[in-house]
């Protein structure tokens, strides 16, 4: 197929649990079921979606999130015939997240929505945080991830277009809660 990367070996051997978001997957635009398939046809084991919001949570003895990512991209290409920007975390990662309660340190308000915003690659630079504006507060950057507080503005979600600018388009974003649920399947 043109256009399509050449598909990563898979080592045989140790299993790593990992998630996977993806970016821009709704009901609409993607069954669940067909992502699960697409998965599996990539040789990841223990295959399951997560809400239908393009979460996926699998095994892999692969340990490059960059290869994972490649290697699900063109499994979606050639399955469904389109992908979905992805954006690969281990779940021991998401653990050490979520353990460190990383929102605590901060002063958001009650009924402000927390976000994880996952940056596909390394970004050696970004913004200076905290940025606040319209209700939305972009925190912190732990490595490749950004915390991000909101409350609903009657601008609509101002904090994805903060985020963009601030980060690019090669991002994906989630609700503590979501990335909760995601390990808790993991």
């Amino acid at each position: 197929m043109s256009g399509v990367p050449a598909r990563p070996r898979r080592p045989a051997g140790i299993s790593h649990r990992y998630v996977a978001f993806l970016r821009g997957v709704t009901p609409q635009n993607a069954g669940m079921a067909d992502l699960k398939r697409c998965f599996e046809s990539a040789g990841f084991g223990e295959v399951r979606t997560v809400l239908a919001s393009g979460n996926v949570v699998f095994s892999s003895g692969l340990t490059s999130p960059a290869e994972i990512q490649d290697l699900a991209e063109h499994a979606m290409a050639i399955g469904m015939g389109r992908t979905f920007g992805t954006v690969v975390r281990s779940a021991q990662s998401l653990q050490t997240l979520l353990d460190a309660d990383p929102f605590a340190v901060f002063s958001v308000p009650q009924e402000a929505k927390r976000v994880v915003t996952f940056l596909r690659d390394a970004k050696e630079a970004g913004p200076d945080l905290p940025i606040e504006r319209d209700g939305v507060q972009i925190l912190k950057r732990l490595g490749n991830d950004v915390l991000t507080a909101y409350v609903p503005h009657p601008k609509g979600p101002v904090f994805m277009v903060m985020l963009e600018k601030a980060f690019g388009k090669d991002i994906t974003t989630r609700t503590l809660d979501t990335v909760r649920k995601c390990l808790a399947t993991a």
